[in-house]
């Protein structure tokens, strides 16, 4: 299948503190590749680096063999990286369907392709029921849910999914988890940070750990979760439990 995104030696710094210190990563075409570190490690600051959200300090991002380190991120989106966000802020006062329109303009400019998109990912993502609600009206749950919605509208070949799962219930736990893997299975690369481990054990194919901004470890979820230097810095033992 192919590299879909490498991050080369790539450095991130705000002042004095180092955010992301050369750190290097390949993803590959179709797998589930999670994100993992402890609060304040750099996760969400690698992926406002793959969207330019932020600039890099130093190193190279390259997607889909293309070098989009300096591309300013409509233009990334339009390559095909979609992205959700820690803290979700949907159009509170549109309906779930005109905030999924709203980003399904994109690739469809006119309305009714918008439109058509739209409801097509609204039933994909299990959101019919609340297509006509204003997102305000929603829990939490299928707030997360809209957001999802929103990213897979763009039409993303690689999705970055930052926390999807927390505050969740455990019922809504494992239907984020199927989620995840349905759009993995329709064709989109994705990773992913999460916090909870239920989620990124069994859903990841390979994790990438980091603390202090630097790497710490990659592997099989088996092989992250035996090592030392992840048990340290953040799983503890709650693996061990």
């Amino acid at each position: 299948m192919g590299t879909i995104l490498e991050l080369q030696s790539v450095c991130k710094n705000f002042g004095g503190l180092m955010a992301v210190n050369n750190v290097s990563f390949k993803v590959e075409e179709g797998e589930i590749f999670g994100l993992i570190g402890p609060n304040g490690s750099g996760k969400t600051t690698i992926f406002n680096l793959i969207n330019h959200f932020f600039p890099v300090s130093s190193g190279r991002i390259i997607f889909r063999g293309r070098d989009i380190t300096n591309m300013k991120t409509h233009q990334i989106c339009w390559l095909g990286i979609g992205r959700t966000f820690q803290v979700v802020k949907p159009l509170k006062r549109l309906t779930v369907l005109d905030n999924v329109i709203a980003s399904a303009f994109l690739r469809h400019p006119d309305m009714e392709g918008a439109r058509a998109k739209a409801e097509e990912v609204i039933e994909f993502c299990g959101l019919s029921k609340y297509a006509n609600h204003l997102a305000r009206s929603l829990p939490i749950g299928w707030r997360k849910r809209l957001e999802i919605a929103r990213a897979i509208a763009t039409e993303p070949k690689l999705l970055l999914l930052d926390e999807t799962a927390a505050g969740l219930t455990p019922g809504e736990l494992d239907q984020a988890i199927e989620l995840i893997k349905k759009i993995r299975d329709s064709g989109v690369t994705i990773i992913i940070v999460e916090h909870i481990m239920k989620v990124i054990m069994s859903i990841s194919d390979r994790i990438h750990a980091i603390s202090y901004g630097q790497t710490i470890a990659e592997g099989t979820p088996e092989e992250v979760a035996r090592n030392p230097k992840v048990i340290e810095a953040y799983l503890g033992e709650e693996l061990n439990a």
